[in-house]
């Protein structure tokens, strides 16, 4: 099992198409610090402008806001929406990839199992993600940081301001990208489930960005209808949850606890979804390939 993930990991990383994503990733983290880097201060006079008239900020404090973390939330919330695509280009080619080169049957006459070559084929894909994600730390993270220093993380919300102290603040950056993962490994699922369902690779990568758009347009719609029956069980509402590690929770004068999650229970309600969205897709891949036909 280890040596045909091993080959897989292989056929992931050879292709030139894969290293398009590290590649986009790359450029916009970049254009996004070189830009926060010359013209920083004007982007957080736009972001405290909603609420100057509740409160009053310093300049001091106002120089002190631009900082890596800062950086880094507004890189996540930036990129985060636009990975399922990245993560479709290698999931979706899984088997219908094979499919279309001709190389499937090949595959299945080594002694392994329909249902080992899906679970081979997934780890693959989902360890693809846990790369582009620590890629993405350490551009986002770690060179913000660099660029920008360190100092208190304050999180703009629609009642108010969180601010959490520098020393307060990595962890939370870790297990944001921690849930990320599982978010982004959901959509790997769902690319893989549709590539056994294909036997080109460009429908699955297409499929699954429409589904992800169509959900996602549902999630941000304020019907009342979907806030109640269809929004709590789509998964990309799930998938921002994430945000959730970087609100806080305040004593009866105002000040932010130190290590503290205002709603831990919604995060772990939201990561359990989203694994249940996992076993959903990867259940039904395996289930639908061990009856597909692949003489025809």
């Amino acid at each position: 099992m280890l040596a045909l993930l091993w080959i897989e990991l292989n056929k992931i990383f050879r292709r030139p198409r894969t290293y398009i994503a590290f590649g986009a990733m790359a450029a916009i983290v970049w254009l996004i610090q070189l830009a926060l880097y010359f013209d920083g201060q004007a982007y957080v006079d736009l972001m405290l402008s909603n609420l100057s008239g509740a409160f009053e900020f310093s300049e001091v404090f106002k120089k002190q806001l631009l900082n890596g973390y800062l950086i880094c939330f507004v890189i996540l919330n930036t990129l985060l929406i636009q990975m399922p695509l990245l993560v479709a280009l290698v999931a979706g080619d899984a088997i219908a990839g094979e499919a279309s080169q001709g190389t499937l049957r090949f595959q299945l006459t080594r002694p392994i199992s329909r249902s080992q070559l899906i679970l081979i084929k997934f780890a693959a894909s989902a360890m693809y993600v846990i790369a582009l994600l620590i890629w993405l730390a350490l551009l986002a993270l770690a060179g913000s940081v660099l660029l920008f220093g360190m100092n208190d993380l304050v999180v703009l919300r629609s009642t108010g301001i969180d601010q959490m102290q520098s020393d307060d603040v990595l962890w939370r950056y870790l297990a944001a990208f921690g849930f990320a993962s599982m978010a982004l490994i959901t959509v790997a699922a769902l690319s893989l489930l549709l590539s056994v369902l294909a036997d080109n690779p460009i429908g699955p990568i297409i499929a699954t960005m429409s589904v992800v758009i169509v959900f996602t347009i549902l999630s941000e719609l304020n019907i009342p209808l979907y806030d109640t029956t269809v929004k709590p069980w789509l998964f990309t509402t799930h998938m921002v949850a994430w945000k959730g590690f970087f609100y806080v929770q305040a004593d009866a004068e105002g000040t932010t606890l130190r290590g503290s999650i205002e709603n831990l229970p919604a995060i772990m309600r939201s990561l359990g979804i989203l694994v249940g969205y996992i076993i959903l897709f990867l259940g039904t891949a395996i289930y639908i390939f061990k009856r597909k036909d692949i003489l025809t």
